[in-house]
């Protein structure tokens, strides 16, 4: 038997279910509900339900139909496994409507109606159809259909811009507009999308967008593995013998940062968890230094080391000393305060979920992309310290990591993940680490073009990269 409503009386008691729960209104438009969605914002948003029927979901898929359809198969429920030391399981209720391409005039009516407050957005970086500088490419495909007065708009900017339009006409308030990725300024790069691309048909709209519409910054956190066949055998064991095709795994730890703008989001979701902030980018800097650039490290020095996975690097003691040093003495300083986030106990919380056994995290996801992540996860905090005329040595010893492996898996043969592999394989033949870092910083990959003309810091990387490819690990005892 299915999970669903009709049988959810026979899940195990001692499973948090949305059992007594009366019927719920639809107040949040949600594209993209992929397991990371399911996972957090669904959570919060399930959370609030029991106090407030009115922000139940609609889960909107712009591309494929295997999400919505297997939630709707299941009245919305599905199983939210929350791996840590003891593993725990919840019944996630908070989707009501079931959207796919096929269901476009569905989607159409809800965004017009004045009952939804909220649009929330999980579509990945590049699904905002955003130019390099971070503007809206006007010529990606997806963005001149949707200008060319396509049938069912193909992006998510053009689906908030049709949903808005129709609400102006109509002389309803506009919603708030919620992205959910991981992207720098969210928000306002959301925002100024949506903008240009009103302003390509319709002034008007345009100005209104401008001056009536919020589009509050985020930031978002959990680790979310991927469901596999583990997770489907654990759910059923643990729903005693319930079927669920839809169950999703997250850590334990989870965080909503939302932008302060003013007014009321809709949902209270600082009620549930959320923290509404002023500092988004502050607390987008933190995330983005310590633990993304602390994931960067292990990645690629626990590669080099012969480590898989994140928690198998932190169970090296020389490694896990390395990074919890790298934290505390060239990251954190260099870190302005941030107003109710505890740097200490931030870091020390990301210490120990990479140390989660049940969390497989592998090292080869995190390495991938490194040209384009480095320069904000450990590029920025080495031209901080330089700024401040101090040397990281940790921090260096890190991005000597980094070259060492692109030497490493050149002289291999492996290829290299990234969007600019074929640019780092050729720079990486020569196996010199001095002239590889002085290549790649003068091109602003994965090194930072600002420190293209200090020489000590290329010296110190290129020396820990030669270090690290001769199996010297003494540049995990740096002082």
């Amino acid at each position: 038997m299915r999970l669903a409503k009709a049988t959810l009386p026979q899940v195990p008691d001692d499973i948090a279910a949305p059992r007594t729960r009366g019927p719920l209104g639809v107040g949040i438009v949600h594209f993209g509900p992929g397991a990371f969605h399911r996972a957090h914002q669904a959570a919060y948003i399930d959370a609030l339900l029991d106090r407030d029927s009115r922000w139940g979901i609609a889960a909107v898929s712009m591309r494929s139909r295997g999400t919505v359809d297997a939630l709707a198969a299941q009245d919305g429920l599905y199983t939210l496994a929350i791996r840590d030391a003891e593993t725990s399981h919840r019944i996630i209720g908070a989707h009501q409507r079931f959207l796919g391409p096929a269901e476009a005039a569905e989607t159409r009516a809800l965004l017009a109606d004045p009952g939804v407050g909220l649009v929330t957005t999980t579509v990945t970086e590049k699904g905002y159809c955003l130019a390099p500088d971070g503007t809206l490419d006007i010529n990606h495909p997806d963005i001149v259909a949707d200008l060319a007065g396509a049938d069912v708009p193909a992006s998510v900017v053009g689906w908030i811009v049709t949903g808005l339009a129709a609400r102006r006409a109509a002389g309803i308030a506009p919603y708030v507009v919620m992205p959910c990725d991981n992207l720098a300024n969210n928000g306002a790069k959301l925002k100024a999308a949506l903008v240009a691309f009103a302003r390509a048909t319709d002034h008007d709209l345009a100005d209104w967008i401008e001056r009536d519409v919020a589009v509050p910054a985020t930031m978002v956190d959990s680790i979310t593995p991927a469901a596999d066949e583990a997770l489907a055998t654990d759910v059923a064991a643990a729903l005693d013998g319930l079927v669920d095709e839809a169950p999703v795994q997250r850590e334990a730890f989870a965080q909503w940062v939302i932008e302060d703008i003013g007014r009321p989001l809709g949902p209270d979701l600082a009620s549930v968890g959320a923290t509404v902030t002023a500092d988004v980018a502050g607390y987008e800097r933190a995330k983005l230094r310590i633990l993304n650039g602390a994931h960067s490290t292990l990645a690629y020095a626990g590669l080099l080391r012969g480590h898989a996975s994140v928690s198998d690097a932190m169970g090296d003691p020389a490694l896990a000393t390395f990074v919890e040093a790298m934290i505390a003495d060239d990251i954190a300083p260099m870190l302005a305060p941030v107003a109710g986030l505890d740097l200490r106990a931030y870091a020390q919380a990301v210490l120990t979920r990479f140390r989660n056994p049940v969390i497989v995290h592998r090292l080869e996801q995190i390495a991938m992309d490194g040209s384009q992540k480095l320069p904000y996860r450990l590029g920025d905090t080495l031209i901080a310290n330089r700024a401040a005329d101090r040397m990281p040595t940790r921090v260096v010893a890190a991005l000597g990591c980094w070259i060492a492996f692109l030497v490493t898996r050149t002289k291999s043969g492996t290829p290299i993940a990234d969007p600019a592999a074929d640019t780092l394989a050729r720079i990486a033949t020569s196996g010199d680490p001095r002239r590889i870092a002085a290549e790649v910083a003068e091109r602003g990959i994965g090194l930072p073009t600002a420190i293209a003309g200090d020489t000590a810091a290329l010296d110190a990387i290129a020396d820990a990269a030669s270090r690290a490819l001769a199996g010297d690990w003494s540049i995990l005892d740096r002082r």
